[in-house]
């Protein structure tokens, strides 16, 4: 499990249940995608066009009745070169669809990540944007090194079920040799496929892109919506464009102050912090609990349980009746999946349930969501796609002796997840691209007014990064709202109070007060 970065987890439990329905949303071709134009011409240098195998809508939930167009923007390669090889970045759109003379223009979503698609996800969250919807014409794309956009690929279905399944915790010399050797190999077999995008993928690139994306859809101002990994990839653009940069929401902020080392210290104080909240929830079934005495409403007990668990599964994977096995590595990814948001807890305690009688099922469906495993299983670029931004964007890289250093200070911040959390701190370990920086710039100091919205129980951006990422953006630009509530996205939360004073800032342009509290 590697979450230096946040993994494209908000809503999580509508993009779970999605993923489970149905696979991904293609792209036509080129002449598929002119023959579905209304005008049968490009427009504004995107051909739009039909879309193919959008994704079904999760089980039990409607069908949303949107008239999808996907289309292809031609960008430069390499930026510092414009009038070099150019690459494909997949776009989608569903117009607005209240009265023409009330819209605001173009909403550009990014869901997070990095390597999330936008076009697998917005179909299945459209249903969240419909008042928005009515004024904007909602629009996500694959980033650049994601999907569809020449995504990452770097080993096949099989590897890469063994590369997910292996032990990332390594408790010796040839364990921890073995580890390395898996990620230098993993590195190699990205160079080899997709050598020519790996120097170009870091976050500058797509925000660059993004600009193009505005100029292309035809607005003066880039109005955007950006969540977890979104939020930075939106506060990079805002520092490249504060003049361009319009009415922009940051739910779930990345700290922008924080490097790779100290971000995963913090995910892992985060995703302990959100277990012990599950196991507080969960000893409220008594006896249907199964952390053994969380029904004391003693966290240390869950957390003892859980590692229990972790650690027989490092000497034993369990079986699951799809014929794969559960070992420690992938248990621990389902674990994390699953605390992404609160609507997903009973899955947790689902999976307990079942790893305590030797099946290993629900919590290996939570792990692939995690990895970006479909049912059938085909692996999405998500954590290919991943890696290859994070280690683009960061030059942090970490020896085995640094990590070794760390490991008292991330097993203290979390018995369960703070080994993980540490030795992914290895993940760029070979990487063929040296990366930027340590940690992103992001001020804006001329910029429109900006929201940022945080939550207090969130795991992947713990929200002490809330106001480290208003006061980075600097002076007066951003506006703070707070959601108090578990999990990772506060838009999609069901808070009314922070969905109504998102829809007015977009809307109206009227931002809340800085510092207001949004408690249901």
């Amino acid at each position: 499990m590697r979450v230096t970065k946040p993994t494209t987890a908000v809503t999580a439990a509508t993009v779970l249940l999605t993923a489970l329905a149905a696979g991904g949303c293609g792209i036509a071709s080129s002449s598929e995608r002119d023959g579905g134009l209304e005008d049968g011409a490009a427009a504004a240098g995107i051909h739009w066009g039909a879309c193919k195998n959008l994704p079904k809508p999760a089980p039990g939930a409607p069908a949303a009745e949107t008239d999808w167009e996907c289309g292809t923007l031609d960008v430069p390669l390499d930026h510092d070169k414009p009038d070099g090889e150019k690459i494909g970045i997949a776009m989608i759109r569903a117009k607005a669809t209240g009265p023409r003379e009330d819209r605001i223009g173009s909403l550009l979503f990014n869901f997070g990540g990095p390597g999330g698609s936008g076009i697998d996800t917005l179909p299945g969250l459209v249903s969240q944007y419909k008042t928005l919807h009515k004024r904007y014409d909602l629009v996500s794309f694959d980033p650049r090194g994601v999907g569809r956009s020449e995504g990452v690929h770097c080993l096949d279905d099989r590897a890469l079920d063994k590369y997910f399944a292996a032990d990332n915790t390594p408790d010796d010399k040839a364990e921890e040799k073995a580890y390395l050797d898996r990620i230098h190999d993993f590195a190699a077999a990205c160079e080899k496929k997709s050598g020519k995008v790996l120097p170009h993928v870091a976050t500058e690139s797509a925000a660059r892109d993004m600009d193009l994306m505005r100029a292309a859809l035809g607005d003066d101002k880039m109005h955007y919506f950006g969540i977890s990994y979104g939020t930075e990839l939106g506060a990079v653009y805002a520092h490249l464009f504060p003049e361009r940069i319009g009415r922009a929401v940051l739910d779930s902020p990345v700290d922008p102050t924080q490097n790779s080392a100290q971000r995963s210290l913090a995910q892992a104080k985060g995703f302990q912090r959100a277990l012990e909240n599950y196991a507080e929830d969960c000893a409220k079934q008594g006896k249907q609990c199964p952390l053994g005495d969380a029904a004391s409403g003693e966290p240390a007990v869950a957390t003892e349980d859980v590692a229990d668990l972790l650690e027989r599964l490092d000497g034993k994977p369990i079986p699951a009746s799809s014929g794969r096995d559960l070992t420690e590595s992938l248990a621990t990814g389902g674990i994390a999946q699953s605390l992404y948001s609160k609507q997903l807890w009973p899955l947790l305690t689902q999976g307990l349930e079942q790893a305590q009688d030797d099946d290993g099922a629900t919590l290996l469906l939570l792990a692939d969501a995690l990895n970006g495993r479909e049912p059938d299983g085909h692996y999405s670029t998500l954590q290919s796609s991943f890696l290859a931004v994070n280690c683009a964007d960061t030059k942090d890289r970490y020896s085995i002796d640094d990590i070794r250093d760390r490991l008292p200070e991330f097993h203290k911040a979390s018995p369960v997840f703070g080994d993980f959390m540490a030795w992914g701190l290895a993940s760029c370990d070979g990487w063929p691209v040296t990366g930027k920086r340590s940690t992103p710039q992001v001020s804006a100091k001329s910029a429109d007014t900006m929201l940022v919205v945080g939550s207090t129980g969130d795991p992947a951006t713990p929200f002490e990064g809330t106001q480290r990422m208003v006061d980075a953006l600097g002076g007066d630009v951003a506006v703070k709202l707070t959601r108090v509530g578990q999990g990772h996205g506060a838009y999609g939360s069901g808070n009314r109070c922070t969905q109504e004073a998102v829809d007015t800032y977009l809307l109206d342009g009227r931002a809340p007060k800085n510092d207001t509290t949004c408690r249901k």
